[in-house]
């Protein structure tokens, strides 16, 4: 199936979770994380959750990571709609945060850290294939931000659903995760 086509299918049978069973589904993602070894991550580049899209909590995983780690530097994208950019900004347990024109909460502040100084990134997504590449919105501002991380970056993503086979329309602008955790499963590519 091409990515429109996934991307219809999935953003209807995240909208079909109760309430119930996604806090289920939030807890069984949060036990796959933490199976994870996080030596040597220092910093962590997440997202909010967008409620209306049903995403999974990937919050449980930021605050696990700051008990875990209590001096990781943890930022959010701000994006730019305009040249369909996204910045990591640098925030922390008192950062305030506003909702942009897309609907995502971003950060108000200024520091930032560079693509390469990342080591953890958490990706949205709707779902994912079983070699790892994903299907997003459709915007791109994630593959245009990945191929500017290090090499080392690690990719994670999260899914209530085990993945599909193939996505037929990926292309050499998609940049495949090195995980995705599910409730079941961690799938690594």
């Amino acid at each position: 199936m091409t990515k429109n086509q996934l991307r219809v299918l999935y953003k209807n049978k995240r909208n079909d979770i109760s309430a119930t069973e996604k806090l289920k589904l939030d807890d069984l993602l949060l036990i796959q994380f933490q199976q994870f070894d996080f030596s040597g991550i220092q910093s962590l580049f997440s997202y909010w959750p967008m409620e209306d899209h049903s995403e999974p909590n990937v919050e449980l995983m930021v605050r696990y990571l700051r008990l875990m780690i209590p001096e990781i530097k943890i930022a959010y994208p701000v994006i730019n709609g305009s040249d369909v950019s996204m910045k990591a900004i640098v925030s922390d347990e008192f950062t305030d945060f506003k909702m942009n024109k897309l609907g995502i909460l971003e950060p108000i502040g200024t520091g930032k850290l560079l693509p390469q100084e990342l080591d953890l990134i958490f990706i949205p997504l709707l779902t994912f294939d079983k070699k790892g590449f994903r299907v997003g919105f459709g915007k791109g501002y994630y593959d245009r931000f990945l191929v500017n991380c290090k090499k080392e970056t690690v990719k994670i993503g999260f899914s209530y659903f085990e993945p599909v086979d193939h996505i037929s329309d990926t292309n050499q602008f998609d940049v495949p995760l090195n995980y995705c955790i599910t409730p079941q499963l961690t799938y690594e590519f």
